[in-house]
């Protein structure tokens, strides 16, 4: 990030040891983490600040990944939606992303492969 501006990330993962693991990678590179356990506490922090990137785990809490997703990008339009998981074999999953124009980065993936993924995100021009 050599023009000194850190790129904030929206971090939304309701299992902790995923979420911790993700952040350090993500901190570890010198973007700005903001973590969300809840759908409640990510409308929060889009609140706060304008999120670059909103990575979201296919299943957060009792709703999908997919549709968290879909509501928290009406809130915040055009934000940049990765959906991430160490598996992602359903095909209806990836039907879905496709429809809403996500990324998907199925895994198993290292921290450089997805770290890689997301500067590709953050630093893609804004389209018009």
């Amino acid at each position: 990030m050599g023009n000194g501006v850190r790129k904030i990330i929206l971090l939304f993962c309701s299992d902790p040891v995923v979420m911790a693991v993700l952040r350090d990678a993500l901190e570890n590179a010198g973007y700005l983490v903001m973590s969300a356990g809840d759908l409640g506490t990510a409308v929060d922090r889009l609140r706060e600040c304008k999120a670059d990137l909103l990575i979201v785990r296919p299943y957060v809490d009792s709703l999908t990944g997919h549709d968290a997703a879909i509501y928290l990008r009406n809130k915040c339009h055009g934000l940049p939606v990765l959906i991430v998981d160490g598996y992602l074999d359903d095909e209806r999953l990836h039907d879905r992303a496709a429809i809403a124009m996500f990324a998907v980065f199925p895994g198993p993936f290292t921290a450089a492969d997805f770290l890689a993924k997301v500067s590709s995100m953050v630093n893609k021009p804004a389209a018009n």
